[in-house]
């Protein structure tokens, strides 16, 4: 075996990537539960490849035959009783929520422990492009099974392009591809889907571990491990990630296995939240639904959106929802990483904003009403202001001493 992995080092690089990235790469030794969360991202994405790849093989990208070949993967791909196809397909659906549920609550631990900040910087732009490049394969992905929803929802998000001036008619065409959502919308979106954006997101993803690992992990603390190193030049408050993290993120993997598979046996659906009832109905240009809204992981910004009256102000402000994340490194004054640290001010705009997303997230699921709308104004106002008022309370905030080494 060693003269084999010296034929294969002296022509690639594999026990140098080994150690670099994995056997002496040298993590906080007080990571918590909440950093589950970022290789059970790794986990989901290679759930989504793996059952996306399937689902190809049976389905059929035309407007004819989309939503036939999806209910006839559903009844008719099976080994004996087991349906195969169905566990695949609710497999791949559940597992664009659960990446949407896992990468939102990696996301808040970067809020919480300001894994930003500097020397991050990079990290967190390569993170929120897979973010953005997650949020457009979702959607290139729901118009592929060509049900009421799919299809009203895409023409929603479509004709907002609309609303930009000079060039917003000819953009919404050139993005259908056709005068309205047609066969050569769906199989252009089933080409970005299964082709296009995975490659980009796969390479984002490298880029996103590269970056972290030249910089090293943050840790709940916020402080740089690199400081106290021993004569071998390891770092004192740091362990090898593996064996030690990977054996521990086993742990996570399992209970996240296990809440993965209850769902996808028993609660596919979600009560119409992972998959809306409108959408088993094969769309219909004639027949609009009652109520179009998007899956859950868009409603928060599609909230924002209906928050606005005007139109173009409503997608400029959909679109800076989205946009003012990735200036966030420039925008935290404080002089400490984590909220440990920071004072009041701080910890009370992260809850508000947490609260006010949640709450937009709930409104964009319901139909809109007067006082809804009002709610989803004084929301939006304040998911804007933690970002607009954050160099002012972290410059002119009280913080705690941080310590010079990790506390456990």
């Amino acid at each position: 075996m060693s003269k084999f992995m010296g034929w294969v080092d002296a022509r690639f690089p594999a026990t140098k990537m080994w150690n670099d990235h994995l056997a002496k790469y040298y993590a906080p030794k007080n990571f918590n539960f909440l950093y589950f969360f970022g290789s059970l991202a790794l986990l989901v994405l290679v759930n989504q490849l793996l059952t996306g790849v399937w689902l190809t093989m049976s389905y059929n990208p035309t407007a004819e035959g989309a939503f036939a070949s999806v209910e006839g993967l559903m009844r008719d791909v099976r080994t004996g009783d087991t349906p195969h196809g169905a566990i695949l397909r609710y497999m791949h659906s559940t597992g664009a929520s659960a990446f949407f549920i896992v990468v939102y609550l990696h996301m808040f631990r970067g809020l919480l422990y300001g894994s930003y900040q500097k020397p991050r910087e990079l990290v967190w732009i390569f993170g929120m492009l897979i973010y953005l490049m997650l949020m457009a394969e979702a959607f290139m992905g729901y118009l592929l099974p060509w049900g009421q929803m799919s299809y009203w929802g895409a023409q929603v998000i479509i004709s907002l392009f609309g609303a930009i001036p000079y060039v917003g008619d000819a953009l919404t065409e050139w993005i259908r591809g056709d005068y309205l959502i047609s066969g050569i919308t769906l199989n252009r979106f089933f080409a970005l889907h299964v082709v296009a954006l995975p490659i980009v997101i796969l390479g984002l993803v490298v880029l996103h571990i590269l970056a972290l690992h030249e910089v090293g992990s943050n840790n709940p603390d916020g402080i740089d491990i690199k400081k106290y190193k021993d004569e071998n030049g390891i770092p004192l408050d740091g362990i090898p990630f593996h064996p030690y993290y990977t054996v521990k993120d086993i742990v996570g993997v399992v209970v996240f296995l296990f809440v993965f598979c209850f769902v996808v046996f028993f609660f596919p659906e979600m009560g119409g939240y992972f998959l809306e009832k409108p959408n088993f109905e094969q769309a219909n240009p004639f027949k609009t639904p009652e109520h179009i809204a998007p899956v859950w992981y868009f409603t928060p910004f599609y909230a924002i959106l209906r928050a606005i009256p005007d139109k173009l102000m409503g997608v400029i402000a959909m679109g800076a929802a989205i946009a003012v994340l990735f200036v966030l490194p420039w925008l935290d004054r404080s002089p400490v990483r984590s909220m440990r640290y920071k004072g009041w001010l701080s910890k009370l705009w992260l809850l508000v904003f947490c609260v006010s997303f949640v709450i937009l997230g709930v409104l964009g699921v319901l139909p809109p009403t007067p006082g809804r709308t009002l709610l989803s104004q004084l929301c939006t106002a304040l998911y804007f202001a933690y970002f607009i008022l954050m160099p002012f309370y972290t410059r002119m905030e009280k913080t705690k001493p941080v310590p010079e080494r990790v506390t456990g």
